[in-house]
């Protein structure tokens, strides 16, 4: 079962993808409105929908569609959930590939920005940045759980709040990610200028089949710049199930519907930031104005942007010296 939201005739959309063409949900229900009731509900909503001549017969031809992201996100959290990633990307920025004790204990999450959420074939305006980068990513998006738990989730129980799956582009400019770092906080502004997620969110149960036998989805990802083939993965290959994933951030907190949990960037070339660090150079060389990203998840589909002019934005003075005077 796959759901999307879609612009027409300069009309908002909401519904399910069968075959080729979009379907409403009908009624006014909306994307949060599925997430809100959960994944059985869903699956009675796309049954009656099959059922409806009506309904059916005002789908739309996906061609004749603009899909915009099959979620406006209650939260974005952000796993570094890939070992080999951990290990390129430290030899980029330490001189050598270093995993910390740390990441083995417990899957580290940030979180990014909500609201700057792109879609499948929009271009991406980014800040001014000598080292824009990717990141290939696989997303849960969670619905309502059977009972209503959100907090201090078990792995089975946050299993069950798990309504689908989406591909996740975590756009990054690394040379202020590294720059904000160094204050041991972020990453903030080299990466909340764009999140791509896309094209639809297939449902959770249409991965059963690719669970391996120790509980990891195991499903083919790839990323391709101007057609040529970066990185390629199995998702299998990340340190903790999804279930693992939603479960810690639960821990004295809660999920709730709507929320996405990325799974982090894939190894094998998942980002360039990763092969810099092999490389120990530039090699490929950072996006440009122009490049086309294009990502595939095996059972979803595909993603592809392209990348668009910089933005610069206004400045902002460095910090003053201050007399750290007591009193007026």
């Amino acid at each position: 079962m796959r759901i999307a939201r879609w612009t027409h005739r300069h009309a908002v959309g909401e519904g399910f993808v069968v075959d080729d063409r979009v379907v409403p949900f009908g009624d006014g229900a909306t994307v949060a409105d599925m997430l809100a009731a959960g994944l059985d509900a869903a699956h009675d909503a796309h049954e009656r929908i099959l059922r409806d001549d009506a309904a059916m017969s005002a789908g739309i031809p996906l061609t004749d569609v603009v899909l915009l992201p099959p979620v406006v996100p209650a939260s974005i959290r952000d796993f570094v959930a890939f070992e080999e990633h951990v290990e390129g990307v430290s030899a980029g920025v330490e001189g050598k590939s270093h995993v910390a004790p740390e990441w083995y204990e417990a899957p580290t999450f940030y979180f990014t920005n909500p609201h700057t959420v792109l879609a499948s074939g929009e271009e991406l305006r980014s800040p001014v940045t000598e080292r824009l980068d990717f990141e290939l990513e696989l997303a849960a998006v969670i619905g309502a759980a059977p009972d209503g738990a959100e907090a201090n989730l078990t792995p089975e129980e946050a299993a069950s709040v798990i309504f689908g799956y989406t591909i996740m582009n975590d756009w990054s400019a690394r040379d202020l990610q590294a720059r904000e770092m160094k204050v041991r906080l972020g990453p903030a502004k080299g990466k909340d200028f764009g999140t791509v997620l896309g094209p639809w969110i297939v449902t959770a149960d249409e991965f059963d089949r690719y669970v391996d036998d120790d509980g990891f989805l195991a499903i083919r990802a790839e990323v391709r710049v101007n057609g040529e083939l970066i990185g390629e993965d199995l998702v299998s290959n990340m340190g903790w199930p999804f279930p693992e994933l939603v479960a810690y951030a639960s821990r004295n907190s809660r999920v709730v519907p709507g929320d996405v949990l990325g799974s982090g960037t894939v190894g094998n070339g998942g980002c360039l930031g990763e092969l810099w660090g092999r490389n120990q150079g530039l090699v490929p060389p950072p996006l440009q104005p122009g490049d086309e990203v294009a990502m595939t998840i095996e059972g979803i589909g595909e993603i592809v942007n392209r990348v668009g002019a910089p933005v610069p934005a206004p400045a902002i003075p460095p910090a003053r010296t201050r007399p750290r005077a007591r009193t007026r």
